[in-house]
């Protein structure tokens, strides 16, 4: 019996990533992940191109999932999904303002799953930002841009940036938003 393929972005998916952690701790504030509403933080946070600089250079001497903190009940209800499903992790690493040195969170997010999943089949890790190209019976994603492949069913994981879109934008798109694993969990077992 074929199990039916499913696809799991990381960031805000799985976890809460390290990036404002990281910007936190580089501007010495207290930001919320709750205080925003767009994807780019780092264009709200920092207000010259300089102190841009200045903080990818900081942050590349970092590993962000040191920083980054697992979602209530991922791990308990990815681990019975696995039982059931093909689990892709489909994740992307490419950071546009760094491209050069992005290979560094290709590794850091790697062993981070590794560690974090050991459960997952690492060749099963698809490090990629063009998620568009797959076709998968299920995925699951924070990002509308990241749901237009061949995908059966499409389940949008709430988080901070994708708040105001509408029940009726995503019924049309044929997309079921998440609030929580417990959610998912109750969807696909």
């Amino acid at each position: 019996m074929n199990k039916k393929k499913l696809l799991i972005d990381v960031d805000e998916v799985l976890c809460n990533s390290g990036f404002l952690p990281l910007v936190n701790e580089f501007k010495n504030t207290n930001y919320k992940i709750d205080d925003f509403t767009d994807y780019y933080l780092d264009d709200y946070v920092l207000s010259s191109e300089k102190e841009k600089q200045k903080f990818y250079k900081f942050y590349l001497e970092k590993n962000s999932y040191d920083y980054a903190t697992l979602l209530p009940n991922a791990y308990e209800v990815l681990e019975k999904l696995n039982r059931i499903y093909d689990i892709y992790i489909c994740s992307a690493c490419v950071m546009f303002c760094m491209i050069e040195q992005s290979g560094k969170f290709f590794m850091d997010k790697y062993n981070w799953l590794l560690k974090t999943f050991p459960f997952l089949d690492p060749n099963k890790f698809i490090l990629t930002n063009s998620k568009n190209i797959f076709k998968a019976d299920i995925q699951i994603d924070d990002r509308l841009s990241n749901l237009g492949g061949d995908i059966s069913q499409k389940l949008l994981f709430t988080s901070y940036h994708n708040k105001n879109i509408s029940d009726k934008e995503l019924n049309i798109l044929n997309i079921i938003r998440v609030n929580s694993w417990k959610d998912i969990e109750k969807i696909l077992l």
